[in-house]
């Protein structure tokens, strides 16, 4: 890729923002090596490594890189046959090995989806975990880096008798310097050390009264360093010591070397795994922080959309940016902006190159979703000021420099960046060069977006198939910019009123304004006609929008009075069917002493009784069986009007069935064939109302609901042993509740006997003639 061109759009500024983020010096170093490639299949699979990490680390439970610790040099090292390592490079291999497990185990266990595990198995696959290897360093070396005193029994010993030995010869120094005379000794004289050699700080004209070894003196010469002749021998033995402590850590830095050695590939293959996923992180952390979208990968041929884009180092710096939208189609192959100075251009031109850039490198743009982003082989770039004294180019040699290298460069598979087409030289001829070097690589299918301030440039859409303008607005009151990106139609570049609102003199803005081509004149006048045409048009939109908005207010409003109505008038009904029937049920009670009184008048006053007892019966079922119909219509949340929505086999309530439940067969116009229990029958499909299956099953409760439980009622009569006085009561109020449950029969035993039992019930039962079917048996 071109690294100029990466370097004008401001692609390795980008990259270290995005290292900010990582977890260590490594993971950053790794992101700012990003490079874009061309392999679609590959940045897909970037991408994809991006988003498994994004989706762990937003999780609920977020998922953390245990550390990335630097172990190059051990690594490095470990080449080196015979070489030990230090104790810090042992220390540095430890924490390696310890990241490397704790992060393996917290990506194979359930925090991994079995889509995460799969694309982040190469780098999960590559991660060692040697506990033994790790406990074995941990056990030797401290958090300091340096060896523990328990790391083997000889280091222990050796230790102890050494810091015994150093107590026991600073005792004897200590002694010795009290027994100094006042002009013998120094200020605050203390025992010290010097070559390795415990001393005593003395005066020099006390160096014959003390004797021993000078090791050291001031800078003065006043004072002398001397080992007393008493301290020799002690000294000596703690050389000794230092020596067999020097043989040991040494014995056991290369036992361990050697214990790690054999797997010097493998901890390059984990710390190389980590790295990776540290760069993952930075570039997962970016993505979430700028509000990055996955985008759809396109062909440079197809084009390219971007929805909601914004450039990453502005909203970096916390600058409120104004996204663009922008779309070229794949016969759309040059773009060409136009605009005031201080617009934007530079910066979008910038932003096109930047997020094809980042994507091709495994970063997510900063765009909404909906975006598709082109892959290029390769990026050209012809932005700002390139004017160089030592390599004696101007401005203009500069740009025709760069545009040399395009014109021989660039592919159809290419995007070539030029900002200020045709500047730095007379205008007349500059937009001749821009508009052949634009239709050339028009031409070759090259994929261009350049920016101009020249007339001439922006008639080029005219005359080329293949080119299109956009601008980018200007407030023409504020005389500010919107930043605001309209394709179709190309920019003015408000000089004069920039000028003019700058308090230049008048009569000299009516020359400039004379002396500008009247065909220019023209079409800065059909532009800015455009321009409030297009605001006009815009205000219209809104206020549009604003009318649908209230209209959508108003309708559900207005659907919600309606609701809380339907509801009021459903709670109303509820209510009288409630009192009605507690007042039919009431009435029972009145009807039942009535029949104790006239029972044994005759057989008339037994059937009036009977015929009563169903009436108020049937008229208490009837509520029930409409408060039930109110209740499934509160559920369903709507009643049934004109014609019922229903499809073959929808369980349905039959209202010329009085409610019940059947289930839709067949389907004929205005009809629907019903299967209700064992009958089939046509019915209007007017009268049904979609129901559930759980409402076709029999019911088992009660018939009479409301504001009675619901209580069991036998199926069977045991009347064995009972008189033929006693049982009427029975009979009735078990036939009176089986009635009421709907249940299908009931079993009454009576027993043999004399059979006046038997013919008694047997009489009851010809005379009633509701349900449920009552079988006597003895």
């Amino acid at each position: 890729m071109n690294l100029h061109a990466l370097n004008v759009i401001e692609f390795p500024r980008t990259l270290a923002l995005i290292s900010e983020r990582a977890t260590s010096p490594l993971g950053g170093e790794r992101v700012r090596e990003l490079g874009p490639i061309s392999d679609r299949a590959e940045i897909e699979r970037e991408h994809a490594r991006v988003a498994a990490v994004r989706s762990l680390i937003s999780a609920e439970d977020p998922w953390h890189l245990h550390g990335v610790p630097d172990a190059r040099a051990a690594l490095t090292r470990l080449r080196v046959e015979g070489a030990s390592l230090t104790a810090p490079d042992l220390l540095a291999v430890g924490s390696l090995l310890r990241s490397s497990r704790v992060t393996r185990e917290s990506l194979k266990g359930e925090r991994a989806s079995t889509i995460v595990a799969a694309v982040l198995a190469r780098q999960v696959g590559a991660l060692l975990s040697n506990k033994s290897i790790e406990d074995a360093i941990e056990r030797a070396i401290d958090e300091e880096g340096q060896i523990r005193d328990d790391a083997s029994p000889a280091l222990r010993k050796i230790r102890r008798e050494l810091k015994g030995s150093q107590g026991e010869l600073i005792k004897l120094l200590e002694r010795t310097m009290a027994k100094l005379e006042p002009h013998q000794r120094v200020a605050d004289m203390s025992v010290t050390v010097r070559n390795g050699r415990f001393v005593i700080p003395v005066r020099r004209e006390a160096q014959g009264a003390v004797g021993g070894i000078v090791h050291d003196a001031s800078q003065t010469g006043g004072t002398l360093f001397v080992e007393p002749p008493a301290a020799v021998e002690a000294g000596n033995r703690i050389r000794e010591l230092q020596s067999e402590e020097i043989e040991e850590v040494e014995r056991i830095l290369a036992e361990l070397t050697e214990r790690v050695r054999p797997h010097r590939a493998e901890l390059a293959g984990s710390l190389e795994s980590l790295v990776v996923l540290d760069s993952l992180v930075a570039r997962a952390r970016y993505a979430i922080e700028f509000r990055c979208a996955p985008a759809e990968l396109a062909d440079s041929t197809e084009g390219f959309a971007i929805v909601q884009g914004r450039h990453p180092l502005l909203i970096a710096q916390g600058i409120d940016v104004i996204p663009f939208d922008l779309q070229m189609s794949g016969n759309e192959r040059t773009l060409l902006i136009s605009g005031p100075n201080t617009g934007g251009k530079t910066v979008l031109l910038k932003a096109l190159g930047l997020f094809s850039a980042l994507v091709q490198s495994g970063v997510p743009a900063p765009a909404e979703a909906g975006s598709r982003i082109a892959v290029f082989d390769n990026i050209y770039a012809d932005v700002g000021d390139e004017q160089s004294i030592l390599a004696s180019l101007s401005t203009f040699s500069a740009h025709l420099k760069n545009l040399v290298e395009v014109l021989s460069s660039a592919t159809a598979h290419s995007l070539v960046l030029i900002d200020e087409l045709g500047s730095g030289t007379d205008p007349i001829e500059g937009a001749a060069l821009g508009g052949a070097i634009l239709e050339a690589l028009t031409a070759r299918g090259t994929l261009s977006i350049a920016t101009t301030h020249l007339g001439a440039l922006k008639e080029l859409a005219t005359q080329v198939d293949g080119v299109v303008n956009a601008s980018l607005q200007f407030d023409p009151v504020a005389l500010a910019p919107t930043y605001r990106l309209t394709k179709g139609v190309p920019g003015r570049s408000y000089g004069i009123s920039i000028a003019r609102r700058l308090k230049l003199p008048n009569d000299v803005l009516e020359r400039a304004e004379q002396r500008i081509p009247s065909d220019e004149r023209r079409v800065t006048a059909l532009l800015a006609e455009l321009e409030a045409r297009e605001k006009a048009l815009g205000a219209s939109e809104r206020e549009t929008g604003e009318i649908a908005e209230d209209a959508k207010e108003r309708a559900r409003r207005v659907a919600e009075r309606e609701r809380h109505l339907t509801q009021r008038e459903r709670e109303v009904e509820r209510a009288s069917r409630q009192e009605a029937r507690r007042y039919l049920l009431e009435a029972r009670a009145d009807v039942e002493r009535t029949i104790r009184e006239l029972k044994a008048a005759s057989e008339q006053g037994e059937e009036a009784a009977r015929e009563a007892r169903k009436r108020v019966e049937n008229l208490a079922n009837e509520q029930g069986r409409e408060l039930d119909r109110l209740g499934r219509d509160a559920e369903t949340g709507a009643t049934a009007k004109g014609e019922a929505e229903v499809s073959v086999g929808d369980f349905v309530e039959v209202d010329t069935l009085g409610g019940r439940i059947g289930r839709v067969l067949e389907v004929r116009d205005g009809d629907a064939i019903v299967a209700v229990g064992v009958m089939k029958l046509a019915v209007p499909r007017s009268s049904l109302r979609v129901s559930s299956p759980e409402a076709a099953a029999p019911e088992v409760a009660v018939a009479v609901r409301g504001d009675l439980p619901e209580v069991h009622v036998p199926s069977e009569i045991d009347l064995r042993g009972m008189r033929v006085g006693e049982v009427e009561d029975i009979i009735m109020q078990a036939v009176d509740a089986a009635v009421r449950a709907d249940l299908k029969s009931i079993r009454i035993i009576h027993g043999k006997g004399t059979g006046a039992l038997r013919e008694r019930v047997a009489e009851m039962l010809r005379k009633e003639s509701r349900r449920p079917h009552s079988r006597p048996r003895a």
